[in-house]
């Protein structure tokens, strides 16, 4: 075999240094292995145009503009059966980023929690979240959806059995924390409103709240404003070594502004009554998103528990006995000293959690809550026969939002690794 050559070598290119050379080799697997690669993509792309025209089909999106002619129990926008496939489309896509959303909150909160007591030296507290992680994470994720979804419909009273009886002046069933109740047909959860609203914007997708607005410039503008105060602390730290309190001044510039905010809105929580058969008030919550979203959470929260053990447990011993001798309790140890450092180790392997989560979410057909594949990639492609057109798009949408979440996850990872000098 022939090395590269050396300066001293005879001059010239020959066609066989393509191959022996190693200055050139490399060039040249790539060049043939892309070859290949678009040889085959075109064979793949012309044996699709070939089969669809033997069916007299042709590729376009066209349908997306038609009327759907069903309805959608869950939306969270507009929408009604004599909108559009693509009105559908985009129903069934904020679902799925809802559910999601919301799945990868509360998975999250649950795992650390549970990461953090599977460490407790408590026997009795550790072998029950060792428990959990390890009866939540072996059993498919298909199945305690279908399990919640069971306890739901089955387990769960009807809304007429919250009624007070008239003689004993008891209900028969009893609403958590009085204001939330699990029924077979719902979960009826308290609502917000305001009496003096500042109205909504319509827009082309969907009203928007000016009330919600509001509340989120303010939280942006306490963001900013606490992000100053903490950065003044780290330069008078620094400069002086004595850090100046920042807690309860962090704690008045994130809640004073919202609550004044709210309270000149005039918010009035309105928590759900039982009138005739069914709640009114608040607002009623599908069973199927229930029993969605509590499947998702619980089945990622045991793997996210697993992640952060593991986090924990590199970072070294020493860091915690150093703490302990600079006279830190045990909880602010692991809240100020410990976590900061596992999070570079905890964070890559959460962001393939949160892509699981939102990709398991697909599974929402199985208890009836149309998400973007019981839209998309169901109703609509049964209707409208566009299978390849359907899926192909569904693909992609998925394919850019794990990108998306891979990307931001990445950017955070970033910001909390360690910098080396």
């Amino acid at each position: 075999m022939t090395t590269a050559q050396d300066a001293s070598g005879p001059t010239g290119f020959r066609l066989s240094q393509l191959i022996y050379d190693t200055r050139y080799r490399s060039i040249t697997i790539q060049i043939v292995v892309l070859f290949l690669v678009m040889a085959g993509v075109g064979w793949l792309v012309d044996n699709v145009i070939r089969n669809l025209n033997d069916l007299g089909k042709d590729f376009n999106y066209s349908f997306l503009w038609q009327r759907s002619g069903y309805d959608i129990g869950n939306a969270l926008i507009p929408y009604n059966n004599d909108m559009t496939h693509g009105r559908a489309m985009l129903v069934g896509l904020i679902n799925t980023l809802w559910v999601s959303f919301l799945g990868c909150i509360t998975a999250t909160f649950l795992g650390v929690i549970i990461g953090v007591l599977r460490l407790s030296k408590n026997w009795l507290v550790g072998r029950l979240m060792t428990i959990y992680v390890e009866v939540f994470r072996n059993i498919p994720v298909l199945l305690w959806i279908l399990v919640a979804i069971a306890l739901l419909t089955e387990a769960a009273p009807s809304p007429n059995q919250y009624r007070v009886n008239a003689q004993t002046g008891e209900a028969g069933a009893s609403m958590v924390l009085e204001s939330v109740a699990f029924t077979n047909r719902y979960t009826a959860i308290p609502s917000i409103h305001f009496d003096r609203t500042l109205g909504s914007l319509d827009t082309a997708l969907a009203p928007i709240s000016l009330d919600f607005l509001a509340i989120v410039i303010v939280l942006l503008g306490s963001y900013f404003v606490n992000k100053m105060l903490v950065n003044r602390a780290n330069r008078v730290q620094e400069a002086t070594g004595v850090r100046p309190p920042t807690l309860w001044k962090s704690l008045a510039i994130w809640l004073i502004p919202v609550v004044v905010l709210l309270f000149a809105l005039g918010v009035n929580p309105e928590e759900p009554q039982l009138k005739g058969f069914n709640f009114t008030g608040g607002t009623n919550v599908s069973n199927a998103f229930v029993a969605l979203w509590a499947g998702l959470s619980l089945y990622t929260a045991a793997f996210i528990a697993e992640i952060v053990r593991a986090g924990i447990l590199a970072v070294s011993k020493g860091q915690t006995e150093a703490a302990f001798a600079l006279g830190l309790r045990p909880s602010r140890t692991m809240r100020l000293v410990i976590l900061p450092q596992a999070l570079r180790v905890i964070i890559p392997p959460l962001i393939s959690q949160f892509l699981n989560l939102t990709k398991n979410s697909s599974l929402a057909i199985a208890v009836g809550y149309l998400d973007l594949r019981g839209t998309l990639g169901g109703i609509t492609l049964n209707q409208t026969g566009r299978e390849l057109e359907a899926i192909t798009l569904m693909m992609l949408i998925y394919l850019v939002i794990s990108l998306l979440i891979s990307g931001g996850m990445n950017i955070f990872n970033n910001r909390v690794k360690l910098k080396e000098r």
